[in-house]
């Protein structure tokens, strides 16, 4: 039995950083060339799992919406992780988040790191 290889994508940038698209669009990729794909948000990137947040924003437009990005990530079953002092400072709590996001420090990410996990930082 053949086990997918991970890649986790932390994103640092927000809402109005075009490298944001960019780590979206890696994880999205990844996700059709058939990894594991996890995201771990810290910084200003937690902004984007903020409910309504990333609704209208498009910052590349050769690139599809945010929207349709983080929908398509979270539509495939993608772990997606936060950072919670991160969030905290942000006066974010899980129910200010869309569904399925998961408040947890970084010694998840160094679990995945443990199980083989490659790791893009953007």
């Amino acid at each position: 039995m053949s086990t997918k290889q991970k890649l986790v994508v932390l994103i640092s940038y927000g809402l109005d950083d075009e490298r944001a698209s960019v780590a979206w669009s890696i994880a999205n990729g990844g996700i059709k060339s058939g990894l594991d794909v996890s995201i771990f948000l810290v910084s200003a990137g937690v902004d984007w799992v903020r409910k309504g947040a990333a609704d209208n924003v498009h910052l590349n437009p050769k690139d599809p919406t945010m929207k349709e990005m983080i929908d398509a990530v979270v539509h495939n079953k993608c772990r997606i992780m936060v950072c919670p002092p991160c969030a905290e400072v942000r006066g974010y709590s899980v129910d200010n988040l869309i569904d399925g996001i998961e408040l947890i420090g970084s010694g998840a990410l160094h679990q995945l790191i443990l199980e083989g996990a490659e790791v893009i930082s953007i």
